[in-house]
């Protein structure tokens, strides 16, 4: 995600990009995004480092690409140079406001996506990036910053997609995205075969099923608890989302989408076929740093929550953290 939004910030008029990354060296002073449709956007990127001071210093925007177990401890190493910049994520479902607020402080201004902007994949680091897919609009919230429509309209403009804001960080730290879909798909594909090696590895979506589908609808009703004693209304169900009616309609209207056709599962090869990666990001991130903040609040509001407290513990019982990397 970071590639993508590098690659389409950059290569428009008037925008000047800095890069902070783990990994300087790898960064070239140029990067290639390349969209389903073969449009090509090719940007110059000003400046790469991994000192902060020296890319943060001045900056108007500061957009984190994080995984969610890196936000908070990459919001404590910008901190001091932040000064009047707005502060946002890419997605905001892994703790990104609430890591904000105790960080950066409730007078932060600050910005959060409800939903990933673009569906994407690094082809080669630091240089080349593939745009899977757009979305037809994006939901944001903001914090602190005064005149909305205008920073409306340049996120617009940066993302090249309609922007709607929203009204409560919460319609943003709480989504019934990848918290609940990627984590309801892995319960239903790997439960009880957490040491089988597989033929292949599976299409996340192309392959999806229907217990998969009626598992989902499960998760997000019990989602929907939770938004309505917050009284939280704006947000769509599943089903609405996908404009279907129950599980086998959810089902084929998921494996049917062109751009998550080739979507596959987190795997990885071995001696025989295929294992389950642990250290995916599906398992690091959207467990203890997605879903986990819905099963907390759930039960801090005094919400029964069998179906989600369900995958939560089965997912939470194999993560696996390897190692720390930032970009953004």
């Amino acid at each position: 995600m970071g590639h993508v939004c590098a690659g389409i910030f950059a290569s428009q008029q008037d925008v000047e990009l800095s890069v902070l990354s783990g990994h300087p060296d790898s960064w070239g002073d140029s990067i290639m995004v390349t969209d389903g449709d073969g449009r090509r956007f090719v940007a110059k990127i000003s400046y790469v480092s991994s000192n902060p001071e020296e890319v943060i210093v001045g900056q108007d925007i500061i957009l984190l690409c994080l995984p969610g177990y890196m936000i908070e401890s990459t919001l404590r190493l910008i901190k001091p140079f932040v000064g009047d910049a707005a502060v946002g994520s890419v997605v905001s479902s892994t703790g990104f406001f609430f890591f904000a607020h105790d960080v950066l402080g409730t007078c932060a201004k600050l910005f959060g996506f409800q939903r990933v902007p673009f569906i994407s994949r690094v082809v080669k680091y630091g240089q080349t990036a593939n745009l899977l897919g757009y979305k037809s609009r994006l939901e944001v919230v903001l914090e602190n910053i005064e005149n909305r429509e205008s920073f409306r309209k340049e996120l617009e403009r940066l993302f090249i997609t309609p922007i709607i804001l929203l009204d409560s960080f919460y319609e943003v730290a709480l989504s019934n995205s990848n918290p609940i879909l990627h984590t309801g798909r892995l319960y239903t594909m790997f439960n009880g075969r957490e040491n089988e090696v597989f033929d292949h590895n599976i299409l996340f979506y192309k392959e999806w099923t229907d217990e998969a589908s009626q598992l989902l609808i499960n998760m997000d009703a019990e989602f929907f608890l939770l938004l309505d004693k917050l009284r939280i209304r704006k947000l769509p169900t599943l089903l609405e989302y996908y404009g279907c009616t129950d599980a086998s309609s959810l089902t084929s209207k998921i494996s049917f989408i062109p751009a998550f056709q080739t979507i596959t599962s987190p795997m990885k090869q071995v001696n025989g076929g295929w294992v389950i990666d642990f250290g995916s990001r599906y398992f690091t991130e959207d467990f203890p740093f997605g879903l986990k903040w819905i099963k907390a609040l759930s039960h801090e509001q005094g919400i029964i929550t069998p179906m989600i407290d369900m995958v939560y513990d089965w997912g939470m019982k194999r993560v696996q953290f390897v190692g720390e990397a930032f970009d953004f």
